[in-house]
């Protein structure tokens, strides 16, 4: 592990799925209340998730304050843009860095934790390592609630859209 502040950050396991899972259902109740209704945010749940295969990758982060668990996220070489294992449309398919982005995934933050860096901690080692494999570019898919973190990192909001009546934003970041 490695020490940023007070949070230490490893690769994610297995072992792990099921802490990550927890976090992310607690993330998505809560922290998407003030911005969709309850119907949008049980549709979340369709949309977003646990993506096994950014583990199986060796590209999915997770957060520690001691020993507990307050954040996760992850990067992709691979083109499903965003989604958990169960959702539709997901494209194991390598991307080409020299002209495609990065795919920056399933970020999360323990609703008890926000507002301390561990979004942009997450950022910084997904963006570092999109940019040692390669890549020039990043792009992500936000939520109403990660869109303010991600525009002060620097994304730029490329497309509004949504997902099962779930509003999201492509943003996209040139790696320097």
């Amino acid at each position: 592990m490695t020490t940023t502040e007070i949070f230490t950050h490893r690769l994610a396991t297995m072992d792990d799925a099921a802490a990550i899972a927890a976090l992310m259902e607690r993330a998505i109740a809560q922290l998407q209340a003030p911005f969709l209704s309850p119907e949008q945010i049980a549709a979340s749940r369709a949309v977003m998730g646990l993506d096994t295969q950014l583990i199986a990758d060796g590209t999915y982060f997770v957060i520690f304050d001691g020993e507990e668990l307050v954040g996760c996220g992850g990067w992709s070489p691979r083109a499903t843009p965003y989604g958990g294992d169960a959702s539709a449309g997901r494209d194991t398919r390598l991307l080409d860095p020299a002209k495609e982005p990065a795919r920056v995934r399933a970020m999360y933050t323990d609703p008890a934790h926000v507002r301390r860096g561990i979004g942009r901690l997450i950022l910084t080692l997904c963006e570092g390592a999109a940019r040692a494999a390669g890549f020039a570019e990043v792009e992500l898919t936000a939520t109403l609630a990660g869109e303010p973190l991600y525009c002060a990192a620097g994304f730029v909001a490329d497309r509004h859209f949504t997902d099962k009546n779930v509003p999201l934003i492509r943003m996209v970041k040139k790696l320097g």
